[in-house]
This record gives C-alpha cells, structure tokens and sequence, in this order.
C-alpha cells in the first residue's frame, strides 16, 4: 500500500507540476503580444501559482482516501489517480480559459485607447 501511495503522490504531483508549466509556457507564448503582452505575463503567474496551490490540495485530500480503500489498493490507486487527473484537467481547462480572458480583455482595451 505505501508503494502505490508514494505512487500516487508523485504522478498526482508530476501532472500538477507539468500543468502548471504549461500554463506559463503558454502566458509566455501569448506574452509576445504587444498589445496585451505585460497583463499576460503576469496573469500567467498569477494562474499558474492558483492552479498550484488548488491542485495541489486536490492530489493531497483525493490521496488521503487511499487508506480507507486498503482492501483494494491497486482499485484505490487507479480510481484516486484517474479522478486527480480528471480534477487536474478541468483545472488546466479553466485557467486556460482565464488566460484567454486575459488576453481578449487587454486587446480591448488597447483597441479602445487606440480608437480614442
């Protein structure tokens, strides 16, 4: 059981860790923008360090189940895992969409200036 904890732990936490650098590589990519380049980057950080910080109270209380599931461990891994990874993605999906928010936000803004 402690060996497809640790596991556990380090899959859950190498996909929030891979998630959360792509959000960055992303806020970096859109950052060359520049319109909205500036209010980019700094939205990535902030979003990535959010999606961390939940993510990561996420793979720990979803791990914490585990042990209530001993009398079926490899079941309790695939099902603890799969949900993280579901949990994880839906995560990434929504940061993603705020970066894109973001984004559009200060191209409008930049557009409204340049109308004025």
């Amino acid at each position: 059981m402690i060996v497809l904890a640790v596991l556990y732990i380090a899959l859950g936490f190498g996909a929030l860790t891979a998630l959360a650098a792509m959000i960055l590589r992303i806020g970096t990519m859109l950052g060359e923008c520049p319109d909205s380049g500036p209010s980019v980057r700094a939205a990535a950080v902030t979003i990535a360090t959010g999606f961390a910080a939940i993510g990561a109270g996420g793979v720990v209380l979803i791990g914490a189940v585990l042990p209530l599931l001993a009398d079926a461990p490899l079941v309790g891994f695939l099902a603890a895992l799969g949900f993280a990874a579901l949990c994880l993605g839906l995560g990434f999906t929504q940061a993603v969409g705020t970066l894109r928010a973001v984004m559009q936000d200060a191209a409008n803004k930049v557009n409204v200036t340049a109308a004025a």
